[in-house]
C-alpha cells in the first residue's frame, strides 16, 4: 500500500502517529500543488490519500482522475473542498478523523488582542530601541459581535463575556432563543455589523457565505472597529476589505485565513496598512495534530482490514 501525506508544511506528520505500524510506503509532500495537472501526476499509484483540512482541492473532476485511490483521509470532522458524492460515485471512501475546537478560539482571542493592544506594531519596535509607541484600547465594555454561534462562536463568546464584553450575534438561522442559552442577544445582520467593536467571523463557507461580509457591511462598520476572520477566508471579499483598511473604514483585520492560501508572496493582504496577520495557525496545536494523525492512522488500519470508520457520506 502506498500512502500520501498532503500538505504538512512543518514536516511533522510522521511524529504525531505510529504510521509503521500500518506496514505501508509513505511519502509526505510538504508543499503545495500547484495545479490539478500537478495533484493528479504527483499523487499516481497512491492507494491512499491524507488530506489536511481543506488545503488540496478534490473535486468531482479531479477524483475521477485519481484512478489508484480508493481511501481518502480528511483531518477534522468535514471537508467542503471534497466532492464526497462524487467519490462515493467513484468507489472512494472518505473517512474523517476527530477535531477539538479549543485551540481555534484561543487563538481567535490572540488575535483580538494583538489587535487593541497593538501587538504587531509594539514587537517590531522594542528590538529597535522603540518604548511606548502606541496607545492600546480595552475590552471591558466594548462590543463583540460574532457572525456565527456555533460551536466555535459560542466559546468566543464566553470568553468575551469574561472580559466584560456585550456579546451579540447573527445568522441565518439564529433564533433568540438560540443565542440566550449563550447568554448572547441575536440581532438583525445591520445591527451587527453597526455595533460591532469586535466582528468575528464563525461561520462554515458554503455558497451562501462566501462574500458575505464585503463592502455594504463594512460601510456599516465603525471606523474604530476591528474584523477578525479564523473562519474561512473567502467569507470576506478580500478586495472589499482592502478597500476598507485603505480607506480607513475600520481600524484593523485580524486575519488567519486568506481566499488562496498560502497567499501569493505579492499579495496585498500581506503588506496593507493596519493588520494582523497569521498563516493559518489557529488549529495548528500538538493535540490536535495528535488527534488528526492519530485517526488517520486508525481509518487507514480499519480500511486495511476491510471496516473503514468515521465514513463520510454525501447527499446523494
Amino acid at each position: 500500500m502506498k500512502i500520501a501525506i498532503l500538505d504538512d508544511y512543518q514536516n511533522v506528520a510522521l511524529g504525531f502517529a505510529d504510521w509503521d505500524s500500518l506496514g505501508a510506503e509513505i511519502e509526505v509532500f510538504t508543499e503545495p500543488f500547484a495545479d490539478a495537472d500537478e495533484v493528479v501526476a504527483r499523487l499516481a499509484g497512491f492507494e491512499v490519500v491524507v488530506a489536511m483540512r481543506e488545503r488540496t482541492r478534490f473535486p468531482a473532476e479531479l477524483l475521477a482522475r485519481l484512478t489508484d485511490l480508493r481511501l481518502l483521509v480528511t483531518t477534522g470532522r468535514r471537508n467542503a473542498a471534497i466532492d464526497v458524492d462524487a467519490a462515493s460515485r467513484l468507489g472512494i471512501v472518505v473517512s474523517a478523523t476527530g477535531y477539538i475546537s479549543e485551540p481555534t478560539a484561543e487563538h481567535t482571542w490572540a488575535l483580538i488582542l494583538a489587535a487593541f493592544r497593538n501587538l504587531e506594531t509594539e514587537l517590531r519596535a522594542l528590538p529597535d530601541g522603540g518604548w511606548q509607541t502606541t496607545i492600546g484600547t480595552g475590552l471591558h465594555g466594548k462590543t463583540l459581535a460574532l457572525l456565527g454561534l456555533g460551536r466555535l462562536g459560542s466559546r468566543v463568546a464566553r470568553i468575551g463575556q469574561a472580559f466584560g464584553m456585550e456579546t451579540i450575534a447573527w445568522s441565518q438561522n439564529l433564533t433568540p432563543e438560540k443565542a440566550a442559552e449563550h447568554d448572547v442577544t441575536a440581532v438583525s445582520k445591520e445591527d451587527l455589523f453597526r455595533r460591532a467593536d469586535v466582528l468575528s467571523v464563525h461561520l462554515v463557507l458554503s455558497e451562501r457565505t462566501r462574500g458575505l461580509v464585503g463592502a455594504g457591511e463594512f460601510a456599516l462598520m465603525k471606523e474604530s472597529a476591528i474584523l477578525v476572520n479564523t473562519s474561512r477566508g473567502p467569507i470576506v471579499d478580500a478586495d472589499a476589505l482592502l478597500e476598507a483598511l485603505h480607506g480607513k473604514q475600520i481600524a484593523k483585520a485580524a486575519l488567519d485565513v486568506y481566499e488562496t492560501e498560502p497567499p501569493p508572496a505579492d499579495h496585498p493582504l500581506r503588506t496593507a496598512p493596519r493588520t494582523v496577520l497569521t498563516p493559518h495557525i489557529g488549529y495548528v496545536t500538538r493535540e490536535v495534530y495528535e488527534i488528526f494523525y492519530g485517526d488517520a492512522v486508525e481509518d487507514i488500519a480499519a480500511y486495511q482490514k476491510g471496516s473503514p470508520v468515521r465514513v463520510l457520506t454525501g447527499t446523494a
